[in-house]
């Protein structure tokens, strides 16, 4: 019990992560994100993601109940302002919404603003 406790005792403790991140995990609503894996499970079930696809996901986890244009994503996904075919976007969304298991009609966690861009929400539990 000597100089090792003495050192613990006077240790400050660190803050805990901001609520959602758990050691490179994104969490929330039955969605657990691991980057560095590039996978995603979902109440418990694995599901692996393309490297583009799980970055997607996370500027929309970063971002959720925010509105992003279509700009933005491909800004913030493909590093390019270049606007001309986005068609990349929208394979990556439909991706996206098949993993999540989001529906066309009602989705859950993917939600298309008409004429502004996508909005990612993560329902209460």
């Amino acid at each position: 019990m000597g100089q090792e406790m003495k050192r613990r005792r006077g240790r400050k403790r660190t803050p805990p992560k901001p609520t959602g991140s758990n050691q490179g995990n994104l969490v929330g609503g039955g969605l657990c994100l691991n980057v560095a894996e590039h996978s995603l499970s979902k109440g418990g079930k694995p599901i692996h993601m393309t490297p583009k696809t799980c970055a997607l996901l996370q500027v929309f986890i970063g971002n959720r109940g925010k509105v992003l244009t279509r700009r933005f994503l491909m800004e913030r996904v493909w590093e390019t302002s270049y606007m001309g075919d986005t068609r990349t976007l929208d394979v990556r969304i439909h991706m996206l919404r098949k993993a999540l298991g989001d529906g066309s009609r009602k989705p859950v966690y993917l939600h298309t603003v008409r004429g502004l861009g996508y909005r990612f929400d993560i329902p209460d539990a």
